[in-house]
């Protein structure tokens, strides 16, 4: 196979042609650096934190089907994934997350110690998610709690401190996660019954639906909740009413629980991310400048 083949094998076993993880890991890390700075963070640190969550994604998309690859193949939507069809050994998944991670350790190196320290329970988190799936019923809250530890890196590295405003953006976060991972766990609900793996669509059983609508409303009214503590303006609240209303419509995509539209509201929630940036963006430039 020539270098270009493995490259492009490598790339895919990133999820680099599937970018919506690194967008939904992005978002959350976004909110929080615009919160620390009160605005437009350093440039520097907006680029390091840019670069880190690719890097970051990536080595957890190659550990979670390092992890899966004895389950992937049984599994619909996964079974032609580059390890599941026997492209890609264990050994170059393992030296590739590695070289990843190693990167991502590297490129913070610039940025206080804080910083730095927050970054060991967030690769430990990254790393260990893939395996909660066999013994933990919610493994969506799991990896809510991991997709939020941008969130006091961004404070730490921005203002070298950890204010109690991370605690409810991480909370927000965490429901976030859970409500679009559900919404995505029950494309693969059938497969996964088969196998015997735990997933909150499988825990919250015949109210997935309502499971993942009520997290989507936890995650919005705490919004609501930290604009009320940050002072922020209309800018801010407008976002989180267009976030509601593509959430709104998220219900009409799984509430039969179709597969398809199942996973189309799993990537929808990019918009809702990215509303809400918007939101925080434009209020702290047009009220707070």
């Amino acid at each position: 196979m020539s270098i270009a083949n493995r490259i492009q094998i490598y790339a895919q076993l990133m999820r680099l042609d599937k970018p919506i993880g690194i967008l939904l890991l992005l978002w959350p890390m976004l909110w929080g650096l615009w919160f620390a700075a009160r605005g437009l963070p350093d440039w520097h640190i907006l680029v390091i934190f840019i670069l880190g969550t690719i890097l970051m994604r990536s080595a957890g998309c190659v550990i979670n089907d390092f992890a899966d690859r004895n389950i992937d193949p049984h599994v619909e939507r996964t079974k032609n994934r580059p390890m599941a069809a026997g492209r890609v050994s264990s050994k170059e998944a393992l030296l590739l997350a590695t070289g990843l991670s190693l990167c991502a350790f590297v490129l913070i190196l610039p940025l206080n110690q804080l910083t730095i320290l927050l970054s060991v329970p967030a690769l430990f988190l990254a790393g260990t998610y893939p395996f909660t799936k066999r013994f933990f019923a919610m493994p969506q809250a799991y990896l809510g709690i991991a997709f939020s530890f941008g969130i006091p890196m961004a404070f730490a590295a921005q203002t070298d401190s950890l204010p109690s405003i991370i605690w409810l953006l991480m909370l927000a976060n965490l429901f976030w996660v859970i409500a679009y991972d559900t919404a995505y766990a029950m494309v693969d609900k059938p497969d996964d019954l088969k196998i015997g793996i735990k997933t909150s669509a499988i825990t919250f059983g015949r109210f997935d639906v309502m499971g993942v609508m009520l997290c989507h409303a936890c995650f919005i009214m705490i919004m609501m909740v930290i604009g009320q503590l940050q002072q922020m303006n209309l800018a801010y609240y407008a976002g989180l009413m267009v976030a509601t209303g593509l959430v709104l419509y998220q219900y009409m995509l799984i509430r039969n629980r179709d597969r398809a539209l199942c996973f189309k509201a799993f990537l929808h929630n990019n918009w809702v991310g990215m509303v809400v940036f918007a939101g925080i963006a434009f209020d702290f430039l047009i009220f707070q400048s």
